[in-house]
């Protein structure tokens, strides 16, 4: 579990980096959220349906595992699998940029 400093920490890169990535014009309609589970974080991206409503789909999961961070992708049958492309380290805010700058998450 991380500690109380840790989670804060994270949060503050997350929240700098949600404001970042979403053009003003777009928040409404477009939004990414993450959710803390133990030592993961996962990122989430919410979007208006085609028929009116919203959906919410997962974009990656960073797993803290010993002292490094991992990062993973879901595939169609909700299962996570490491990145190969991404080495761990230790910095969450370096993975979060591998992240941004990886094809596989971000079109």
């Amino acid at each position: 579990m991380l500690d109380p400093f840790t989670k804060k920490r994270i949060e503050k890169i997350l929240e700098n980096y949600i404001d970042k990535k979403i053009p003003a014009n777009l928040k409404e309609e477009f939004q990414i959220h993450y959710k803390f589970r133990g030592n993961t974080v996962t990122l989430t991206q919410e979007r208006s349906g085609y028929m009116g409503g919203r959906f919410e789909y997962p974009i990656a999961q960073l797993r803290l595992e010993e002292t490094h961070w991992k990062v993973y992708w879901q595939d169609s049958k909700n299962k996570w699998h490491f990145v190969d492309d991404i080495n761990p380290d230790r910095d969450f805010e370096k993975q979060i940029k591998e992240i941004d700058g990886n094809g596989i998450f971000w079109a």
